[in-house]
């Protein structure tokens, strides 16, 4: 079965069949499997849609959002919804150019692009060239409160969520160190 998506203009862009997909994701050495209009995992059961971003851009976005906040017990389904919000027709210009200057960087330094750099201590140094850009900046601000916001995620840092609504942390284990 092939997959037709239609554009804003009404043309129907023919995308993967299921069979092209399972190939491309069983191939690729990569954890994430970019087709037309989504990026997926390859090893787990999610994907998101990308509306005006390029999806190799989007890629690109959860790779760098990993490398800018590393948590090896995080899935990168959890950095895809951090970096949704990008894929946006107002940011995506200023997103894209930024893809397109992050790939620069790589390829000066010798990769194809950002994400062919299999290396995080690569991936970070190829960072610290545009860390001082717009694109960097407001890439990074959004993962504060788009990653660490995501309730499914607090489970993984020992966080129980909110205690106010509760009373307060004086009787919610504020009292439980067994150390002092």
């Amino acid at each position: 079965m092939t997959v037709t998506t239609p554009t804003p203009s009404g043309h129907a862009v023919r995308g993967l069949t299921r069979r092209g997909l399972l190939a491309r994701a069983l191939t690729a050495g990569a954890s994430l499997v970019v087709g037309t209009g989504f990026v997926a995992a390859r090893d787990a059961a999610w994907a998101v849609e990308t509306v005006a971003l390029k999806p190799e851009s989007m890629a690109v976005l959860i790779r760098m959002a990993r490398d800018i906040y590393p948590h090896d017990r995080i899935p990168d389904r959890y950095y895809a919804l951090a970096v949704k919000p990008h894929d946006d027709p107002e940011q995506a210009r200023m997103i894209e150019d930024g893809v397109t200057a992050l790939n620069t960087v790589a390829q000066a330094q010798g990769f194809d692009g950002y994400l062919d750099a299999g290396w995080e201590k690569d991936r970070v140094a190829m960072l610290r060239v545009i860390e001082h850009t717009p694109f960097f900046q407001t890439v990074r601000s959004g993962l504060v409160t788009g990653l660490y916001n995501q309730k499914e995620v607090w489970p993984i840092f020992g966080y129980e969520g909110e205690s106010f609504s509760h009373g307060g942390y004086l009787h919610r284990g504020f009292d439980d160190i067994d150390w002092l």
